[in-house]
């Protein structure tokens, strides 16, 4: 058994650094549309209405099949599951790119919802090829990817705008197409348990058994919570700053972009310490707890000043808090069934992001601060359901010089 730690070390260096391109290009993919699709919709002389029907298709398409790609990678494999969805994200953005018509948007979207449920199936295999005692650190590492994303897709999406709108799209499938190559010729498929391989039990059964451990039931249950506050503020930050502040896209733009760097350097350089010192049961409490006081104190500033403060402490919450709470879930079941349980995950963050933009709308319609209440409501809610969790710390030990 130690004989073959070597290799496995050897296939963990080799094997992270494309997954966390995978997630990169994903969130790329997902944020080049941020600024670009609302310019594209109106062009094609479609309402606002319309332009929430494709943002909420693309989010249903992800809420249903993330799970379905998760149990598919626990019954062929992860790697031949993560080829097909970069594939077809690639594919999905030419599409985007070349449409002319509300259908094709709309075509588009449907098929970049599929394939970029692939999240899961890729933190789960961040899961099978790292250790317990190091799993928070590389979750916060694929944190730090979300927000590298984060941070490049919307940039990206902007600055190529100019040359028309298919342009950004284009080049967000060159880059997936880029992903697929290199991962084709280097992804390494994970050593599974195979007592399972032949179980021909379906896959509403394997989603039961998945969630049928109580803690997991309830990290689900959080991280519906948590995302669907997230959103309040993701949602309405453009109309707030413009409202109370008079900020432009682009100043609204290089906030974002300074959280984003903050959430990434943190997830990024900071995650194993913190939970070697902590565990991740505190750090999510304590994320979500500051997340429930920062977000209600948005609205209030008095100034920029007091305004930039409250974001930070946002940024730090959001970056304390998430992937603890995904170390955690992927450590409730077996291997055989990760790909379900984080599936499930996944689901009910993207069911959040269904539901909580059209929530984050109606409520700043009635009150500018209503939404980021909401989001301290929920967080405190969310951080109240983690904070009887018992026994859920990775096992931090020692790592050889």
């Amino acid at each position: 058994m130690a004989a073959a730690a070597p290799e496995g070390q050897s296939r963990n260096r080799s094997t992270l650094p494309i997954l966390f391109s995978v997630i990169i290009i994903d969130l790329i993919a997902f944020g080049i549309v941020i600024p670009v699709l609302p310019a594209y919709a109106k062009d094609l002389g479609e309402s606002a209405l319309m332009l929430g029907v494709l943002l909420a298709t693309h989010a249903a398409l992800q809420f249903v099949f993330s799970p379905v790609w998760g149990r598919l990678s626990d019954r062929i494999g992860r790697r031949p599951v993560m080829l097909f969805s970069i594939f077809g994200t690639s594919i999905s953005m030419v599409i985007l790119g070349l449409a002319d018509s509300f259908e094709g948007l709309l075509l588009a979207r449907i098929l970049s919802g599929t394939f970029s449920a692939n999240i899961s199936v890729a933190t789960a295999f961040v899961a099978d090829v790292t250790e317990e005692s190091e799993r928070t650190r590389y979750m916060g590492m694929v944190g730090a990817s979300f927000g590298i994303g984060f941070i490049l897709g919307p940039a990206l999406g902007g600055a190529l705008a100019w040359l028309g709108h298919g342009v950004p799209m284009f080049f967000a499938a060159g880059l997936a197409m880029i992903n697929f190559i290199w991962a084709f010729f280097a992804l390494a498929e994970p050593e599974k348990n195979q007592e399972d391989a032949h179980d021909q039990s379906g896959f509403i059964r394997a989603l039961r058994d998945a969630m049928s451990d109580s803690v997991a039931a309830r990290l689900v249950i959080t991280n519906f919570f948590f995302t669907l506050g997230v959103t309040q503020l993701e949602s309405t930050f453009f109309y707030f700053m413009s409202d109370r502040f008079g900020y432009s896209l682009s100043e609204v733009a290089f906030i974002l972009v300074g959280m984003a760097v903050l959430m990434a350097g943190i997830q990024g350089g900071g995650m194993r310490a913190l939970a070697q010192r902590f565990g991740e049961r505190t750090l999510l409490v304590a994320g979500l707890l500051i997340l429930a006081f920062s977000f209600p104190l948005v609205p209030f500033a008095a100034g920029l000043t007091l305004l930039m403060l409250a974001l930070s402490f946002s940024a730090i919450g959001r970056a304390i808090s998430q992937p603890p709470m995904t170390s955690i879930i992927s450590m409730r079941t077996a291997q055989e069934n990760r790909g379900t349980l984080m599936g499930a995950f996944q689901s009910s963050a993207a069911l959040a992001r269904i539901v909580g933009p059209l929530a984050a709308g109606l409520l700043y319609v009635y009150s500018l601060s209503a939404p980021f209440i909401l989001g301290g409501a929920l967080f405190l809610l969310a951080a109240l359901l983690t904070f009887g969790l018992r026994d859920v710390d990775a096992p931090h030990q020692p790592q050889e010089s």
